[in-house]
């Protein structure tokens, strides 16, 4: 009985962040927004994005009915400490490669939600791809984000923000 228990101990302590998406050379791994606040109107997404093949790809745009517009941004610091964050046409996804989309780089943004996003839901998006295609993932909600990282919830994104 006690290894059944430490059996079940051990599952319901093992992470139920991790979800992955593996299309040909691509793997996706864990698509997450961290929940904004329910008045939030918009919410940045993050993944690692694997190319475990011999040609690069790049990510090229992303598709979701939880917010009236998404795309792929970079968030950058120059050398006085201001921030900045602007949508890029692609990010390159070079062969054998991991590119992180985090907190202060490359992420997803979601502007204009559509409704609030609670913790434990997925969402589902489509990422495109020059080479791979259309590929459909699920956006977890994770806890929200902890201090010092960067709240889309209560950015200007200009007139392009939705």
């Amino acid at each position: 009985m006690k290894i059944l228990a430490f059996a079940v101990a051990l599952f319901l302590a093992a992470p139920a962040l991790a979800h992955e998406v593996t299309v040909g050379d691509l793997e996706i791994i864990h698509p997450h927004i961290p929940q904004p606040a329910a008045s939030a109107k918009a919410a940045g997404g993050f993944m690692a994005i694997v190319n475990n093949g011999a040609e690069a790809d790049r990510l090229i745009g992303v598709e979701s009915d939880i917010a009236a517009k998404a795309e792929v941004h970079e968030s950058k610091v120059d050398a006085n400490g201001v921030g900045t964050m602007e949508h890029v046409d692609a990010i390159e996804i070079p062969p054998g490669e991991t590119v992180n989309l985090e907190h202060g780089g490359y992420h997803i943004m979601f502007m204009g939600l559509t409704g609030p996003l609670m913790e434990g839901e997925l969402h589902k998006a489509t990422l495109i791809f020059e080479r791979a295609g259309r590929v459909e993932v699920e956006f977890q909600i994770d806890p929200p984000a902890g201090m010092g990282e960067m709240d889309h919830s209560k950015m200007d994104h200009g007139a392009s923000g939705g």
